[in-house]
């Protein structure tokens, strides 16, 4: 009995641990999650940590470098050189009217690298979000699926029967059994597309796939756009990201124009403390190698007036400048027609949602018309057979999906239109800082 006993309790605990265990996130913390975690934001960060290198380099230049070194060595015969302890140099350019242009081109590269970052951010937040939605509805959709495929299934078996008591047709139970699998295909192509959301959305989170699952209480009213805030709104992050990098190519080009005919001036200090045990006493006049400290402090000016290599580089740069500002305006043109489609293609989703509301509503009114009629047929009502009470459930099923079909979409459209405006962002922010969202990563 005991031996019994221990075996149930180990198979017990194996079925314990080969099941799932469901991992179910809400919409907000599938986006802050998707932030942590996402490689696109991380590489971004690491441009703006560049482009800020950069600035601090083309800035630096004219800060003093200092160092220090020695230049010991035995010398046999005439000294060409003064070997030293050790000597101390400090060199730092004063003026160059390009660097000015340098500077502000680094300056743009940073600004450009910020608006990359924003890009990107926004970017995995539109993609969290709309993959948190396409989840959701594909979960909903396949629960709706299964009771079509239900109804589908208890009206082959009624066609069947009416087959054999002679009230039906061969092309009635085909067509039943044409239906039922049309609905399992459907059925499981839903399943393997919440598969593959399940999967990205695991990969956005960094949280395991198995199990995972939404929270369809956690997914806020996404709000409507009216057309002035979208006249009024700015430029997404991506076109002012190209027309920083533009700016940036173009004070490039311009500081390359200004290397001819403008002066440069550096400065340059080193101190020496030469060696007194070489042979230099043996070459000079007798007791004027005595003081063994050296000092050189000089500015070096250098006019540039015929240099062809740097006019055809700075005619290239102004080139590749001017391309640069013309794709800026390109992105920017495209980018208002699509915005200006996006918000036509919604008020027809709206038009399209409302419409499949209301076909669902119709396929419900037929429900409880047909069944009144069916308690009522044995009154000498118009006859109504159980056939046509399973083909008014599977046409409410089919109502109910394509009302989640166009649902799904104008959210999407929604939050792509949203990323468009540049509102996507604050409103998620405001999403997380609300009391029933808890604390807030988006930042």
């Amino acid at each position: 009995m005991t031996l019994l006993r221990r075996l149930l309790i180990t198979v017990a605990c194996a079925s314990l641990a080969s099941t799932p265990a469901i991992g179910q996130i809400s919409f907000t913390t599938a986006i802050d999650l998707a932030l942590k975690n996402s490689p696109k934001v991380q590489m971004a960060q690491a441009e703006v940590d560049k482009a800020l290198a950069v600035l601090s380099e083309t800035k630096d230049v004219y800060i003093p470098t200092f160092s220090v070194g020695s230049g010991l060595g035995y010398t046999y015969g005439f000294p060409f050189g003064a070997p030293s302890l050790f000597n101390v140099t400090v060199q730092s350019l004063l003026f160059d009217q390009s660097q000015r242009n340098y500077v502000r081109a680094a300056r743009e590269g940073v600004n450009a690298a910020n608006h990359n970052l924003n890009d990107v951010r926004q970017q995995v937040m539109e993609d969290a979000a709309t993959t948190y939605l396409t989840l959701d509805a594909d979960l909903e959709r396949i629960q709706a699926s299964g009771e079509e495929s239900g109804f589908a299934d208890n009206l082959t078996k009624i066609v069947e029967q009416r087959l054999q008591a002679g009230q039906d047709t061969q092309i009635e139970l085909t067509r039943a059994k044409l239906t039922a699998a049309n609905l399992q295909l459907r059925r499981i192509q839903l399943e393997d597309d919440a598969d593959d959301q399940r999967n990205h959305l695991s990969h956005l989170t960094g949280l395991p796939a198995e199990g995972l699952t939404t929270d369809h209480a956690s997914i806020p009213v996404i709000p409507a756009i009216d057309n002035a805030a979208i006249k009024d709104s700015s430029l997404p992050e991506s076109i002012k990201g190209a027309y920083s990098t533009a700016h940036s190519k173009l004070q490039s080009a311009f500081g390359d124009a200004r290397k001819m005919y403008r002066p440069q001036i550096g400065l340059g200090i080193q101190y020496s403390r030469l060696a007194s045990f070489n042979n230099y006493q043996d070459y000079y006049r007798p007791g004027s190698f005595t003081n063994f400290n050296n000092l050189q402090v000089g500015l070096q000016f250098t006019l540039p007036l015929l240099d062809y290599t740097r006019r055809a580089k700075a005619r290239e740069s102004l080139a590749e400048a001017r391309r640069s500002l013309r794709e800026a305006d390109q992105s920017r043109d495209q980018f208002l027609e699509g915005r200006y489609k996006t918000s036509h293609a919604i008020r027809e989703l709206q038009a399209r949602t409302q419409v499949a509301s209301l076909q669902r509503e119709l396929a419900l009114n037929q429900i409880d018309v047909v069944q009144i009629q069916l308690r009522e047929s044995a009154s000498g009502a118009q006859p109504v057979t159980p056939k046509d009470a399973e083909n008014a459930r599977i046409q409410e099923r089919a109502r109910y999906l394509d009302l989640l079909d166009t649902d799904l979409q104008l959210h999407q459209m929604q939050i792509n239109l949203m990323r468009s405006t540049g509102r996507l962002e604050d409103w998620l922010k405001s999403l997380s800082q609300s009391p029933a969202s808890g604390a807030s990563n988006l930042r």
